[in-house]
């Protein structure tokens, strides 16, 4: 309630006294900076524990390709979704805009001149110079993979040897899950600043100018979310409405905010408290932050055909398959890339080579208000594939899950999942 009512303050400052929006950025900026500051360590716990309980390669390698196998399927559906719905409602056309009178450099401006990395490169880039600097630059990928080692070598020991040093670790992760309770009274207030920035920033007039295009995203949103929710219900047995409203808080805060990291603390501990095992939770949620954009692939297909058809342009079947192709391999380096989407864009745009990609440049207004669908996408989707590995590799709970969406408290909860649970009712 207290988020709600921050997010609806911040929109009356934002409408009201624009100006003066603006200048409270720096309150949702500094609690997501909070949230970030302690990802990496607790990326690195949560592997490292759940990794020594599993302690086989096997497993891990398992839960791995499924992890990949799903995120492929469910980023191709997304894709594949958003250029039907952009085919049927043609969001762009009657715009005749005259791609000579863009600027080409405003994509430029806006993204810092960052371009996509290359497979061997991105494939490089995980690897990091120094464990230190893993988690210097908050890189979860890299972060991810000493994790993965540690946790193997750790399962390795001695059996004389891990005990003590697990309920170390174990007792570490209790403490960051502490902290992370501490920031998260400053929730309120970070969606409040983060929500009046923004409604100020872009004001209600960009919502009237893209007004088709933001439909034709968030219906596409829609039917993503509601096939998604059936084939994970055959799958597992979960009920996605059920369990967003067991998270309801992080998905409020995750849309205050228009960040997925900000709830990734708190989303692990409400994942494996549904009865995830905490081996699969590591390593499929934070490896979905960077492979399984469900949104965000709803929204580059979807504004390739907007584009197209804003300047003119009919993309041909042979083109959108392309479209397809180059999406699914650019799709999949953009976290962690500034203004990844118009980096993403723009090379689509140049590889396809049907319009000039300064096109681009119309969606520099439009882009934020596409926030809330990708990140409510993203975040579910990752969610749902955390469960989909787990009932794949026997680590899920049912009872404990069924306990957790009904709202009761599931037997042998770990203290941090207990104030989750005391928290919620």
């Amino acid at each position: 309630m207290q988020v709600l009512i921050g997010i609806a303050l911040g929109v009356v400052v934002g409408l009201l006294f624009p100006d003066f929006g603006q200048l409270l950025s720096p309150l949702g900026d500094g609690f997501i900076k909070l949230i970030k500051m302690l990802v990496a360590p607790l990326i690195f716990l949560v592997i490292v524990t759940g990794i020594a309980k599993v302690g086989s390669m096997k497993s891990l390698g398992s839960i791995g390709v499924k992890a990949l196998a799903w995120f492929t399927g469910a980023t191709l559906a997304a894709l594949v979704l958003g250029m039907v719905i952009g085919n049927l409602a043609r969001p762009g056309a009657g715009l005749d805009i005259d791609p000579s009178t863009l600027d080409a450099g405003a994509v430029e401006a806006t993204t810092g001149g960052e371009q996509l990395p290359g497979g061997v490169e991105f494939i490089m880039n995980i690897i990091p110079t120094s464990v230190f600097s893993a988690f210097a630059e908050n890189s979860l990928l890299q972060v991810l993979l000493f994790a993965i080692l540690f946790g193997v070598g750790l399962a390795a020991l001695d059996s004389s040897a891990p005990p003590v040093l697990m309920n170390v670790i174990d007792q570490a992760l209790h403490v960051i899950f502490k902290v992370v309770g501490y920031i998260m009274y400053l929730a309120p207030l970070g969606a409040f600043g983060a929500m009046a920035a923004t409604v100020g920033n872009y004001g209600a007039s960009s919502l009237a100018s893209f007004g088709l295009l933001v439909l034709a995203a968030y219906g596409a949103a829609i039917v993503f979310v509601v096939g998604l929710g059936v084939v994970v219900r055959i799958i597992t047995g979960v009920s996605l409405w059920k369990f967003v409203r067991y998270c309801r808080d992080e998905f409020m805060l995750a849309l205050g905010t228009g960040s997925s990291e900000a709830v990734m603390p708190r989303i692990i501990s409400k994942l494996t408290g549904a009865g995830c095992d905490r081996a699969v939770v590591g390593l499929v949620v934070p490896t979905g932050y960077s492979f399984n954009l469900d949104g965000a692939a709803i929204y580059l297909s979807l504004a390739m055909l907007f584009l197209s058809q804003a300047v003119g342009v009919d993309l041909t079947l042979g083109e959108q398959i392309l479209v397809l192709g180059v999406l699914m391999l650019s799709s999949k380096g953009m976290a962690g890339v500034p203004g990844s989407a118009f980096v993403a864009l723009s090379a689509t745009a140049a590889a396809v080579g049907a319009f000039p990609v300064a096109a681009v440049s119309l969606l520099l207004g439009a882009d934020r208000l596409m926030d809330s669908m990708r990140v409510f996408t993203n975040l579910l989707g990752n969610c749902a594939a955390t469960f989909v590995v787990a009932r794949w590799e026997g680590m899920l709970d049912r009872d404990r899950m069924r306990a957790a969406l009904n709202g009761e408290t599931p037997a042998g909860s770990t203290p941090d999942h207990q104030d989750a649970d005391r928290a919620d009712r």
